[in-house]
């Protein structure tokens, strides 16, 4: 049973103080599985002239609040996150948080390539975006990226940067995945949360995802998630997949930070995630 049901709000189980300790310790010594997407900061930032909200000063907040890193993806036209939001979350995390992680999202260009190469992020998440999309809404197209994909996955490699790339929920994904040399894949879940009004429709997206991920799992696969994940639909998942390794949450983690605060919502999630 995971830690968040077992002190959830709603439910009040007769929990032994023993394993209440046990349990409060594990949570304190988890590493988590949050990622916090900051490129909704950075849209804020970005509509006056102004260097507020700090791009760097929120993702420290949720590194101290518990986040395992951050996540950016730096677009061509620089609509939110900037190269220089870039090179200041790398040295943040390699000055104050050493233990952290620095993800770099974005389409494998020539310009991108040149990006991970000077920040050295731990690791890059390949995706398929036009650099017209407002966001990632589509899995790569494997039979027809290949040449594309071996030469940044190659790169990357001699960068020593982790490369995971995004794939829609299909099972079907991560074999092509092994065979590019990737070492995670991330599972789009958009289908997943576009159903919070309709549980039947839930219920089947969420199959999906969790036949991609244990097919992920059983090639040897580290298994990331992420897209349009909250606090609401992220229990039932990780019940389903307790292995997936890492959930990359941006508009869903800055729509409840407005609310409760970064580090509360780092704690919101983290909860969510069976964490604490």
């Amino acid at each position: 049973m995971l830690f968040g049901t077992i002190f959830s709000e709603r439910q009040h189980i007769a929990v032994p103080s023993w394993l209440q300790i046990k349990l409060l310790v594990y949570a304190m010594t988890a590493v988590s599985r949050l990622s916090v997407n900051v490129n909704a900061v950075a849209v804020l930032r970005n509509r006056r002239d102004l260097p507020w909200p700090s791009v760097t000063d929120l993702a420290a907040i949720a590194l101290e609040a518990g986040a395992k890193g951050i996540t950016v993806h730096p677009r061509p036209d620089e609509r939110h996150i900037r190269k220089t939001d870039v090179h200041d979350l790398s040295e943040l995390i390699g000055d104050r948080f050493p233990n952290k992680e620095l993800c770099l999202e974005g389409y494998p260009s020539a310009d991108f390539l040149d990006l991970v190469d000077q920040a050295r992020p731990d690791q890059v998440l390949f995706v398929p975006d036009d650099p017209n999309q407002s966001t990632s809404d589509h899995g790569w197209q494997f039979d027809q990226d290949t040449s594309l994909l071996e030469h940044a996955i190659a790169k990357a490699k001699d960068w020593a940067v982790t490369v995971s790339l995004f794939c829609d929920p299909d099972p079907s994904a991560p074999d092509h995945a092994v065979r590019l040399g990737a070492e995670r894949i991330e599972i789009y879940t958009g289908p997943y949360g576009a159903c919070f009004d309709d549980p039947a429709r839930a219920e089947k997206e969420l199959a999906k995802v969790v036949a991609t991920a244990e097919a992920a799992r059983a090639a040897g696969l580290g298994v990331n998630a992420g897209h349009d994940l909250t606090v609401a639909n992220i229990p039932a998942l990780i019940v389903s997949a307790p292995f997936i390794r890492e959930m990359s949450i941006g508009h869903g983690f800055t729509a409840d930070a407005l609310i409760h605060g970064f580090a509360g919502s780092v704690v919101r999630f983290r909860r969510a995630l069976g964490e604490i």
